[in-house]
């Protein structure tokens, strides 16, 4: 039994496993090339204050689930809890509207939060994401779910449902807090601890609470759509306008909010059946005065993160087959000192001519050898003995037809690589 394990709430992903991320990882980034977003890299670890400043100290993330450290000079450290703090201070501190006017990222990192594991959740998880920084427009929101939904649907998801709403702007939104409040106040007692304490500090999460209780006692509460005003109001009319002209289907929900206090006028989801309680898959939405909050200029942005995780248990779940993972085309075998040495210099010019190539390097026997090579799936066997050393060429068997060919030693890379081709 292994000594150490990894901890609770994470996960290693192993050989077998990494070509479906791989694969997850490359369809959004074709989406985000055909978008003309381009990746940025932050890193692991920030600043607390620049989480606790934009995420909201009040929010669950902040006051339950920060990984927080001291490091050696004092400073007060946070593994990074979310993608969209991280990337506007990048944005901020390299000035990267100087280069652009509107910049159009995207992210694929991990994420760290101390929360109870379960299905689709962990405490070290990893999440894509975009966002678009430096336009005001409607129609960059949905452009922003276009994306999305493109990049999900291209991985052979179906029975998703987008939905959306505004959560309004501090113009509007004060307005309808005090009148959730009011509403809610009868009630205060009966809900639970966490509503209780968000009564006070963001009235808004009461709306996004699963308890069962807390959703039936607030089922009748004002729609914070009837309070937006003129401007945001116009705003989600336009942007549901441009998701009907892009054929995506949505359904507008006043109780959807976001668990950050940045966000601002659109607020979306994607959500699936398959997962459970834990059902949103892709989730975002326009947070206009985080730039400035964290130093930078009045700057309007809009983004979205996805789990991985989640993605592929969805996949899993509906039983999207995966392209089947990468196999070495040719598996070199040999027997005896002078034809090892030939064989590992054919496997060099092989991978030089950009041929997958492998061999043994366990000291088998022949016959073991080629069973190894039939466990790689290699299309090809490449047999070196004395016998052909002594000929100056190599055998070739097609693992399939198990029909051989011989061909010249010196000739014998350039040939086996024609032969890969014709395949």
């Amino acid at each position: 039994m292994a000594r150490y394990t990894a901890p609770r709430g994470t996960a290693d992903i192993l050989p077998k496993e990494s070509p479906k991320w791989q694969w997850v990882e490359a369809q959004f980034r074709e989406k985000c090339r055909l978008y003309n977003y381009q990746e940025i890299r932050t890193p692991t670890f920030e600043e607390t204050d620049l989480f606790a400043r934009s995420i909201g100290e009040h929010t669950d993330i902040v006051s339950k689930e920060m990984y927080t450290f001291t490091d050696r000079s004092g400073r007060s450290l946070t593994l990074r809890p979310e993608g969209t703090a991280p990337v506007v201070r990048a944005y901020l501190q390299h000035n990267l509207a100087s280069e652009q006017p509107v910049r159009k990222l995207y992210y694929i990192t991990s994420i760290f939060r101390y929360e109870r594991p379960q299905a689709g959740r962990y405490r070290e998880h990893h999440q894509v994401g975009i966002e678009a920084i430096g336009s005001a427009d409607p129609a960059i929101d949905a452009e922003v779910i276009s994306l999305g939904m493109d990049y999900l649907t291209s991985l052979g998801i179906g029975g998703l449902e987008l939905k959306i709403n505004s959560v309004g702007c501090p113009n509007c939104r004060p307005r309808y807090r005090e009148s959730l409040k009011e509403s809610v106040k009868p009630y205060l007692a009966e809900l639970c601890e966490s509503c209780r304490i968000r009564y006070d500090a963001n009235p808004l999460r009461m709306l996004d609470c699963k308890v069962p209780g807390c959703r039936e006692l607030t089922v009748n509460v004002p729609s914070l759509i009837d309070y937006l005003c003129d401007e945001c109001s116009a705003h989600l009319a336009s942007v549901l306008k441009y998701l009907d002209l892009a054929g995506i289907k949505y359904t507008l929900d006043p109780r959807l909010v976001r668990g950050f206090d940045y966000y601002t006028k659109t607020a979306f989801e994607v959500q699936s059946s398959r997962l459970g309680a834990q059902s949103a898959v892709l989730g975002g939405g326009r947070y206009d005065g985080l730039v400035e909050e964290m130093g930078g200029a009045k700057t309007p942005a809009v983004g979205f993160g996805s789990g991985i995780e989640r993605t592929l248990a969805i996949m899993e779940a509906e039983g999207v087959q995966f392209p089947p993972a990468c196999h070495p085309h040719v598996f070199i075998v040999t027997l005896g000192d002078a034809p090892r040495a030939a064989g590992v210099q054919l496997l060099l010019e092989l991978r030089r001519l950009s041929v997958a190539a492998e061999m043994d390097y366990a000291g088998k026997s022949m016959k073991a050898q080629m069973r190894s090579a039939d466990r790689s799936e290699a299309g090809i066997a490449v047999i070196i003995g004395d016998d052909e050393l002594a000929r100056g060429e190599v055998k070739t068997r097609n693992m399939q037809t198990r029909e051989e060919s011989a061909y010249p030693l010196p000739a014998a890379a350039q040939k086996i690589k024609e032969l890969i081709c014709t395949e």
